[in-house]
């Protein structure tokens, strides 16, 4: 299969609406990682990325709606939920909701719930109207790698498997999507932090919000509740480890600095913002993780950011920590 990459004028988009339509995929931009998209409808489209990521049928797909109208024709909806879609879409928040039966299993992992947000990137927004179908779209690369924030990162994993690639240039978030399950109004879950924080859901939906805490497995098991559970995942080749120092790094180490490192400038050092900016270290964080793992280095060190940060460093703690968890037999001890 020979892979194309469009830009995105009219008349590609409406190519692109049209591949979607007839059951084609299409990696498309959103504002957190590059997704691979398929009519959510269509069992058959869907099945398609499961086969070119190589991911278990068992890890459930997020789907993609313009709004909450076209939401509402796939989930149950409750006034919380409601109230949290007013407040957040078009954005980074998935809800998990109960399904209606014309959402397929494949999508749901054959659960009776579902994922679903309205993206805010204008160019996906602009397909689902083109379209005007759901899109289920999980990130656009091999599973359990390190997710893609561009099109030349959906390439690198996805090229000839792939029809279609839409470049709709860097995510500008850089880490998917918050997923909140509002199955229980009452008690709201977050199951994946991301860029919407507990406490600004907490001050929109005027509830206490519980991050989820129960085993993860480490393996896909039967019908996982909503994507970016496990807890291997967004992994590099190389192996990963987390630390709080780099000053005496190894030249065979590939070293991630939160902040940029005065005076070091050699090929194995990396960082993930000039100003340790925790916006800037989430945008970077997949680009810097792809660039160490292509640096063929012996393995790679990366700081994490203190255990007690809140905010958008949750997130980004939890993508570190996920990257990192990679079981081998040379992997089973972190550097301290």
């Amino acid at each position: 299969m020979k892979t194309r990459t469009y830009t995105p004028t009219p008349a590609n988009l409406r190519r692109l609406a049209e591949a979607l339509q007839q059951g084609e995929l299409v990696a498309i931009p959103t504002e957190t990682v590059y997704g691979l998209a398929a009519h959510a409808l269509d069992e058959r489209a869907c099945r398609k990325i499961f086969a070119a990521k190589g991911r278990p049928t068992q890890d459930p797909l997020i789907v993609h709606v313009l709004d909450v109208a076209q939401a509402e024709e796939l989930a149950e909806f409750n006034d919380t939920a409601r109230r949290a879609a007013k407040k957040f879409w078009p954005g980074p928040l998935t809800l998990v909701l109960p399904k209606k039966s014309c959402v397929p299993g494949i999508v749901t992992a054959n659960r009776d719930t579902v994922a679903i947000r309205s993206p805010g990137h204008p160019l996906t927004r602009k397909l689902l109207r083109l379209a005007g179908i759901p899109l289920a779209a999980p990130s656009a690369n091999l599973f359990g790698y390190v997710s893609p924030t561009s099109a030349a990162h959906v390439l690198d994993g996805l090229d000839g498997k792939i029809p279609h690639v839409l470049d709709g240039g860097e995510s500008s978030v850089g880490v998917e999507s918050t997923i909140i399950d509002l199955t229980n109004p009452a008690k709201p879950r977050i199951l994946r932090p991301g860029s919407v924080t507990a406490s600004e859901l907490e001050k929109t939906l005027r509830v206490k919000v519980l991050l989820h805490a129960g085993k993860k497995p480490n393996r896909v098991m039967a019908g996982l509740l909503a994507p970016g559970m496990l807890s291997q995942h967004y992994s590099p080749r190389t192996r990963l480890l987390t630390t709080t120092n780099l000053a005496d790094l190894p030249s065979d180490i590939g070293g991630i600095f939160l902040r940029k490192p005065q005076g070091r400038t050699k090929s194995n050092i990396y960082w993930l913002s000039a100003r340790a900016s925790l916006k800037e270290i989430a945008h970077n964080l997949y680009g810097v993780l792809r660039s160490a793992d292509h640096g063929n280095h012996r393995e790679i060190w990366i700081e994490a950011l203190p255990e007690n940060s809140g905010g958008l460093a949750v997130a980004i703690n939890d993508r570190i920590r996920r990257a990192a968890a990679k079981i081998t037999p040379r992997s089973r001890k972190r550097v301290h």
